[in-house]
């Protein structure tokens, strides 16, 4: 399924993960041109195939979401039939990815220390709520909860109101990211050195930590927590959504120049000359002086008036838009960020393109994401040499 001019072609991912941190990895490193054989349970397969609705003939839509570009194949690696396919697709392996908890697949003989001793050159990465190191190895990692204990519900939401996750799954999605950062930098370090791989351990509350970043230099810098300040920034101003005629818009003054271009595009000369407002410093402290005016301003036109004005004068903003509006954008459209892939049950199928845009080796949407099993018999005979009455044999018996 790879092409040979993407980056990772020729690379073989075996995936053993399941839900949204593991899946979103390997469909990164799949846009990329790698190969991935997921393993999924037989009869059910990732947990994701359930959930819904929305269901596009019986597919979900979220299953649809994050898997495309891969084989299927159904394994119940519990049994010692499973344990043994598995271990012949990990020899074809240079990549495995896994998001069970710390431990788990160790019972089954598959954990890192046993197939790194077999397999020097397999890279294997392990995504988990907490990491595999420290006192809460063990305990299990869902979004919400990573959410809620890596401090982003604290700082998200109206100052005056309760704590709110993320309207996406940040948690798993950012620590996805990281998964194939890592993969990717462990493979050129096995590239560049001595051809051995390594252990790509990946928490999602450490991937969380890490987006804190201003946050937490607040904090180091003031041993003060960070609060909700709703739509607000904590360190510059004007930031933050502004209410119009119609509808809202976002504002971002980034430096004290953008200042009085804002002003003088408002009409309001008189606050860029204001030495209370002169500098972003200045500005934070007189918030609570200087926001209602503006809204008192800002809602004497339309949003997209104000748009052309600002735009025109260089002043980044945005309107608040809703997804189906962003999804049809003629920019995404531009930029390819919307494909279509032929699924064999649920027909067309719309999906996010890819975001990295590489100039000489793109990466691409080629394959709808697979059904359950899709591939089974095509890589145990084609891969590993499987006869099909032994294809055979291991569906009887409920392995695959």
């Amino acid at each position: 399924m790879g092409n040979n001019n993407s980056p990772l072609a020729g690379i073989t991912v075996l995936d053993l993960t399941r839900v949204l941190s593991g899946p979103y990895c390997t469909m990164l490193l799949a846009d990329m041109g790698a190969r991935v054989i997921k393993i999924e349970q037989p009869g059910k397969g990732d947990d994701t195939r359930a959930w819904g609705p929305p269901f596009l003939d019986g597919e979900s839509a979220y299953f649809l979401s994050i898997n495309r570009n891969k084989e299927s194949v159904t394994l119940d690696f519990k049994r010692p039939e499973g344990r043994a396919v598995l271990d012949r697709l990990v020899a074809i392996a240079d990549v495995l990815v896994e998001n069970f908890r710390p431990g788990t697949l160790e019972k089954c003989g598959f954990g890192y220390e046993q197939l790194s001793t077999r397999f020097p050159r397999l890279i294997y990465c392990s995504v988990s709520g907490f990491g595999h190191t420290g006192p809460q190895r063990d305990r299990p990692g869902y979004d919400a909860v990573i959410q809620a204990e890596g401090g982003l519900m604290s700082i998200t939401g109206d100052a005056d109101g309760p704590p709110y996750r993320l309207g996406v799954a940040i948690a798993d999605i950012v620590s996805g990211m990281f998964a194939a950062q890592g993969i990717s930098l462990a493979l050129l370090h096995r590239e560049r050195t001595s051809g051995r791989g390594q252990h790509v351990d990946v928490g999602m509350l450490d991937s969380v930590a890490a987006l804190l970043t201003y946050q937490a230099s607040i904090y180091f810098a003031t041993g003060a927590s960070p609060t909700r300040m709703g739509n607000r920034h904590p360190t510059i101003v004007p930031y933050e959504v502004f209410p119009t005629k119609d509808g809202d818009f976002v504002i971002g003054v980034g430096n004290d120049d953008l200042w009085r271009r804002f002003c003088h595009v408002i009409g309001r000369d008189d606050l860029g000359a204001d030495p209370r407002f002169a500098t972003n410093e200045r500005r934070v402290s007189a918030y609570d002086t200087l926001i209602p005016t503006l809204h008192d301003v800002l809602r004497t036109r339309t949003r997209q008036e104000w748009i052309d004005l600002l735009s025109v004068a260089g002043v980044p903003c945005g309107s608040v838009r809703e997804v189906r509006d962003v999804l049809n954008d003629p920019q995404l459209a531009a930029r390819e960020m919307v494909r279509e892939v032929w699924h064999p049950t649920a027909g067309a199928v719309k999906v996010l393109g890819v975001p990295v845009k590489l100039s000489d080796s793109p990466g691409r949407v080629r394959a709808a994401p697979p059904k359950l099993g899709q591939h089974t018999e095509q890589v145990l005979t084609r891969d590993l040499g499987f006869s099909p009455q032994e294809v055979a044999r291991l569906r009887e018996k409920k392995v695959i």
